[in-house]
Formats: structure tokens, sequence, C-alpha cells
């Protein structure tokens, strides 16, 4: 054993004289990734620095982009928790309580730092593949000690999910009493995702059952704990279908509130 692997701590990453040993074409996984998540980022920075077209007066559609929507710049009617913050200066998102978080939960999240690990930083590319990194620092410096806030940013997100879960609520209600249209529909198959999503985490997973020594002496935190597992499991397919799912919801209230579809209704 070397002296530097006695110690526990490799210098340099493990390499290969080839530039690949791969014979099938393995940049293609990494390549989608990277196309995707960027055309996601870009979406969803011009969406909620627009300020437009976030909310839906009469049917009380308030995208998740911009919720909550607490700021004196939002309509009265997307408030659903009154107003905490003065008028926002132009391309400050009305979401930006939530944005943040959100975004940290999803940047640490165990699922995300291997995709964008290996789309964005090559890091490594693939299995089996000759990555352009000579050292390994792991993730014991700046920024990426960072990724250890992923747990607390569990607790936010977790927090973030009851306030969409409210705004998909809220908007089955009128003046006129109950109402469903497929924007209700929308927004209530989202937030569902949303939770599974959510408590799929890693984090939850641990939360819930990952310190027990003793099952049986806790029956109910293993029963959490067996459901949360299964979800766990999902982890990845959920990851993208929530950012599917949230494009979605957002894309149709904007087109709804520009006036460039109508809400197909149900009820009232």
């Amino acid at each position: 054993m070397s002296q530097t692997m006695a110690e526990g701590t490799p210098r340099t990453r493990a390499q290969i004289k080839e530039r690949t040993l791969r014979t099938d074409r393995w940049w293609r996984s990494p390549l989608v990734v990277f196309l995707a998540l960027t055309l996601w980022l870009l979406y969803g920075l011009v969406r909620t620095s627009s300020q437009k077209y976030y909310f839906v007066e009469g049917y009380g559609y308030l995208t998740p982009f911009s919720s909550p929507c607490v700021s004196a710049s939002c309509v009265p009617g997307a408030r659903h928790f009154g107003t905490w913050l003065p008028e926002f200066p132009p391309l400050l998102p009305y979401g930006i309580l939530a944005l943040g978080f959100l975004l940290g939960f999803r940047l640490t999240c165990y699922y995300y730092r291997r995709a964008y690990y290996r789309a964005f930083w090559l890091s490594p590319p693939a299995c089996a593949v000759r990555e352009p990194h000579g050292k390994y620092t792991g993730e014991t410096r700046f920024p990426l000690i960072m990724q250890n806030l992923h747990r607390y940013f569990f607790y936010a997100a977790v927090v973030i999910s009851i306030v969409n879960t409210y705004d998909a609520v809220v908007a089955f209600f009128g003046d006129n009493g109950f109402q469903m249209g497929l924007g209700n529909l929308i927004l209530l198959g989202n937030v569902v995702l949303l939770w599974c999503y959510t408590l799929s985490c890693h984090s939850c997973r641990h939360i819930t059952g990952g310190r027990l020594n003793s099952f049986s002496r806790h029956p109910v935190r293993y029963r959490i704990w067996t459901f949360i597992s299964r979800l766990n499991a999902r982890h990845m397919e959920l990851a993208w279908i929530t950012l599917g799912t949230l494009l979605i919801t957002d894309l149709y209230i904007a087109l709804l509130s520009a006036g460039v579809i109508s809400d197909l209704r149900f009820i009232n």
C-alpha cells in the first residue's frame, strides 16, 4: 500500500492512460443532462425575473415560481400570506423568499450532485472515462463544503411545500364557492409530486429511521421509514419529473394570465 493510500487522503484522482475504456456512446447521458438543466435554468431565470403572468385573476392560480408572493408589487389576489415586503424593483423575483432555499435544496440533493458534477464539471464524465481534473479534494473545501447543508435545506423545502399546498387548495375556492378547472388539477398534481420528491430525499429517510438500532421498538417510525424508502428508490425519477411539472404548471399559468389560452372549466 502506498503512503498516500495509507494516509487515506489520495492527492490525485485515479487515472487511466486511454481517453476512455468505453465502447458505447457514453457522452450522450451527460450531454442530455447538461442541455436539459441549462434550458430549465434559463427558462426559470427569465420567468422569475419577468414579474409578469404569474397569477390568474378569478381562478386564483399562482405559479410556484412566485410563491409566496408577499411583496406590495404583487396583485392583491396573489398575496395569500399578506404583504410583508415593499414594492420590488424590476427583475427581482416575487418568490425570492423561497427560491433561494429551493435552489439550495436542489443543488445539494444527492442525485443532482451526481448529475451536474458529471454534466458540467466532467467530474467524472462517466465510469471508465479519463477526466481532465488531476486533484481531488471532495466536498471538504468551499464551495462544495456547502453541500453539507442539504439536511437544513430539506427543512426549508418542507415549509415551502406546505406553502405550495396552500396555494393549490385555496385556488379551489373562489367568490362563488367551490370551483375547479384544469389549472386546479395541474396545481394539485404538481404539489403531490413535489411532496413525493421532497419526502424521497435521503435526509428525510435518515431522519425517519436512520438512527434507530431496533425497528421493532419503533413500529410507527419503521412504517414511515419503509414508505420513505420506497419513495427514495424513485428519487432520481422524481427529481426530473418535478422539474417537468414545475415548468408545465408555470407555463400553463403564464399562458392563461397572458390571455393566450383559456382554462378548461369543470365546476364554476
